[in-house]
């Protein structure tokens, strides 16, 4: 960590880790504002600078504000999904896929604004193009054509999405496991996606509609994230 950085802001607590980077709470010594600052590794190759580049990048436009957005703590949890979808946008617009979309790694600053962290597994892709490989994620949080080695495009990020609204509103995952293998076992078994009703007592039928259509194990048929925002901001 620079001196410069230990001199202008007083660092607290460590937020997280990533595949090349820490993430700590900070104040600012002048102001005393709060922070989250990541410091990163050296980096190897021109991936990873371009990488970390884009992440600086995106560090801003993932904690973007525009006329839809309102503060966390006034709108339903299902809204708040739009601020992450809107987030995923940005980023898949930027030519980048997240690539692990799990609650942990959504944050909200001092003024409940909801920031999308931790691009330690991003991936630079070809739009128009499956041109994504490799088992990269968290196990409950991956697409089926992930977990299969499969090549796959931008759109794993809203299965990751999907899991996530369905977590939200039924506080436990469609998919699980004691192990990965059970969690990949249940995945990629065909049956329908199920909404246990004591668990999904409060949650609209367009919530669960739009979660079985994120959830839908077909590659061809997923969704993107300006197809959510285009056609489901509305309906939840």
């Amino acid at each position: 960590m620079r001196d410069s950085l230990k001199r202008d802001y007083r660092i607290e607590e460590l937020l997280g880790f990533g595949q090349f980077a820490t993430v700590y709470h900070c104040f600012s010594v002048s102001t005393g504002e709060a922070f989250t600052v990541k410091t990163t590794f050296k980096f190897s190759d021109d991936f990873d600078r371009r990488l970390i580049g884009s992440e600086i990048k995106l560090t801003r436009v993932a904690a973007f504000r525009n006329s839809r957005s309102v503060q966390l703590h006034q709108e339903s949890e299902a809204v708040a999904l739009i601020k992450l979808v809107e987030s995923i946008a940005e980023c898949h617009r930027q030519g980048i896929a997240h690539r692990d979309i799990k609650p942990e790694n959504l944050l909200s600053d001092s003024n409940g604004w909801l920031l999308l962290a931790d691009f330690g597994s991003a991936a630079l892709f070809e739009k128009g193009a499956r041109s994504l490989k490799g088992k990269v994620g968290t196990p409950a949080y991956m697409a089926p054509e992930v977990i299969a080695g499969q090549n796959y495009d931008e759109r794993v990020d809203m299965w990751s999405a999907g899991v996530v609204l369905y977590m939200m509103l039924g506080r436990m995952l469609p998919f699980t496991g004691n192990s990965d293998e059970e969690i990949f076992a249940a995945l990629k078994k065909k049956d329908p996606l199920c909404f246990p009703k004591d668990l999904f007592h409060w949650s609209s039928p367009e919530a669960e509609h739009l979660i079985a259509k994120l959830l839908d194990r077909d590659p061809l048929r997923k969704l993107s994230a300006e197809q959510v925002l285009r056609e489901f901001f509305f309906q939840i």
